[in-house]
Parts: structure tokens; sequence; C-alpha cells
């Protein structure tokens, strides 16, 4: 996005990245792990050292994510940028997410990257949240912190309902004709998939409500698998792994509701994708997804990690889910423009143009 960006606004763009000549070789995938690891840290910095002597000195050296922390210190005496996504990894490493464990290389590297940012003087978070996040690990306020939203990669606009319906049902060979509980993300520990599914086993306690939920990213792990097969409601759970780009939008549309109760974000694209598309959703009452979310979301608590919390925490997030769906026609209406309004606020060319705005003015310090 940035490099075709730039290049739309007049600039001009060389990418740097670590070529694979050592990772050629043959061996084994350990083997090749660590010659990967030469490449990346050995090889690279002394290819690229020259090419960085020899930019003008307006160059502006941009890094596209705070994990690149490594070879900032190549540019550290040099106009540059680093920007930053989420901080997760970064606290794993710190054991302060015990949901997700790091091992001891892991908080190696994740030392190393630090070590390296830290020698930064100017960023670009996508999120208040991150920005924050990053000025602790800094342990100070770097010259130069500032937030740009995200902008949304594809063009998600809300649909007819029922053709939305009509046509991602015929994708996914289900009736949807009544509608349905949606929720879209990866097995990453901070999606919360698990929560998803608890939510909606307390929902269906209730006789009356038979919507199914659809389960649209990745093919399921052992931990959402382990849900699963202990759910009583396995008919109207679906998973659906290999849905193309064109369909998201009709899945977001045609929603009865978006279930988003992430416990982490770098920013939540799925909060902004589903509102964009008229979609009412429910997401965790936590930055940065308040942010995004903004006050079109329906919010409830982060899902607790005890089993006898978390069991209570699905029973109210069923709650919500029923007081969304019992909505009158106006107020669903009003709720649905609200969320489209909001979305307008995440526009790929108005955060490519702010983004823009802050490399001239790093370029002219």
């Amino acid at each position: 996005m940035l490099t075709e960006g730039m290049k739309k606004r007049g600039h001009t763009i060389q990418v740097f990245s670590a070529a694979a000549l050592f990772l050629k070789l043959p061996g084994s995938s350990l083997v090749k792990k660590w010659l990967g690891y030469v490449d990346q840290f050995i090889v690279f910095p002394l290819l690229i050292k020259k090419s960085i002597n020899a930019m003008p000195a307006d160059t502006l050296f941009v890094f596209t994510d705070h994990a690149l922390g490594p070879w900032v210190p190549l540019t550290a005496n040099r106009r540059h940028v680093i920007h930053c996504h989420d901080f997760l990894a970064q606290a794993s490493a710190l054991e302060k997410i015990p949901q997700n464990p790091t091992g001891w290389t892991g908080k190696q590297y994740q030392r190393l990257i630090r070590r390296g940012y830290a020698q930064g003087k100017n960023f670009i978070s996508v999120s208040k949240k991150t920005r924050s996040d990053l000025h602790e690990y800094l342990g100070h306020v770097p010259v130069f912190s500032e937030v740009v939203y995200n902008g949304l990669n594809q063009k998600f606009v809300a649909k007819e309902v029922g053709i939305a319906r009509a046509a991602l049902g015929k994708r996914v060979k289900l009736d949807l004709a009544s509608g349905y509980i949606l929720h879209v993300g990866g097995n990453q520990w901070y999606k919360n998939r698990v929560g998803v599914l608890m939510i909606y086993e307390a929902w269906r306690k209730d006789p009356n409500n038979r919507l199914p939920l659809l389960l649209v990213g990745e093919v399921p792990d052992k931990s959402l698998m382990t849900a699963f097969s202990s759910s009583s409601q396995q008919s109207d759970i679906h998973f659906i792994t290999d849905l193309e780009d064109n369909f998201i939008g009709d899945a977001y549309s045609g929603a009865s509701v978006f279930l988003f109760p992430s416990l982490a974000e770098g920013f939540g694209w799925p909060i902004a994708e589903a509102m964009a598309c008229g979609s009412l959703t429910l997401t965790t009452n936590e930055a940065p997804m308040t942010e995004v979310a903004g006050d079109a979301g329906f919010l409830i608590p982060a899902r607790p990690s005890d089993t006898v919390s978390g069991e209570k925490w699905a029973s109210s997030a069923a709650v919500v889910v029923t007081d969304i769906l019992r909505l009158s026609e106006p107020e669903r209406l009003k709720a649905v423009a609200k969320g489209i309004d909001n979305a307008r606020r995440f526009d790929t060319e108005d955060a490519l143009n702010k983004i823009e705005s802050i490399y001239h003015a790093l370029i002219q310090k």
C-alpha cells in the first residue's frame, strides 16, 4: 500500500529486503532456518550499507513495521520513520500475556527487535493504543510519534441484506435467508475464536434462538476444535475456510450480528470492514477495539481467563446479542447508519495523504 500509494503521489521508491542466498543451500528445515538468519542478519546489512550511503541526503528511510527493529541502527543517523502495528509479540516476550507464552529464543529475538527500534526517533502508529504501547516499551516519548488509522484495503459497501445472504448462501451451500451470526478472523490467541463459540453456546440455551454461526477464516486449530467437539450446536456451527475476498462483503452485509470479541489488537480491521458493510458489530470494550468502533459498536468486557468467570462472561455477552437482534427496524437502521458513518474514518487515500504529509515534514527537518 505504501509503495504504490507513494509512487502514485510522484515519489521515487526503492524497496529493500533480504534476498535468499544462503537459504537456497540444501539442508534440513532447522538448518535452513539458521541459513535464513545468516541472510538477514549478516549478509543483508553488509550489502545494504553501501546502498544506504549512496542515497541522497534527503532520502527518507521507511521501516514498514517496528519488527524490522534489528535493521533500524543502519539508518538511525539518517532521516527515517518506523511504522508500528501492534506490540503483542513484545508484550508476550515480557510475560505480560499469559495466554501466549514465549520461549527463550523468542524472548531474545524480541529483545533484539526492541533494542533496534529503540534507536529510532520518528514513529507512526496505527492506533492510540499502539502508540501508548510504543512509548511504554521505549521508556520515553520519542522525538516524533503520530497516529494514522489504517485505511480499508478493499472496497466495502453495504449491500441489500437479502441479496447478500442469497449470494453467500449459494457460495457456501447453506440456507441463510433468515440470517446468521458471523465471526471473521484467524487462529491467533487474541482473536478469541473459542470465546465466539462460548457466546454462541450461551445464546443457544434459549430454544427460540436458532440462527446459525458462521466462522470465516483459517482452518480451526486444536483449541477451537476441542471447544467445537463439546458443543451441543455442532450442526449449526459452520467453519468457512476458503471464502474468496469478493464474498467477504456479502458475509458482512448479510450478518444479523457480527461478533468480534478480541482480547487484543493493534487496530482491528474487521470492525471497520463490518460496519462499512452495514453489519451490527459487537466487540470488546478495550482499546483499540473501542477506537475503531467509536460510538457505533455494541461493547462487552474482555473474556476472563478462568472457566467460571468465562461462562458468566459468555452468558452476559449472549444477552447483548439478543438485545441487538431485538432492535426495532428504526433502531436497527439507525445503528447501521451510525456504523457506516463511523467506517468512513478509515479511508485508504486519506491515510496515505496523512502519511505523505508526515513523510514531507520529516524530510524537511
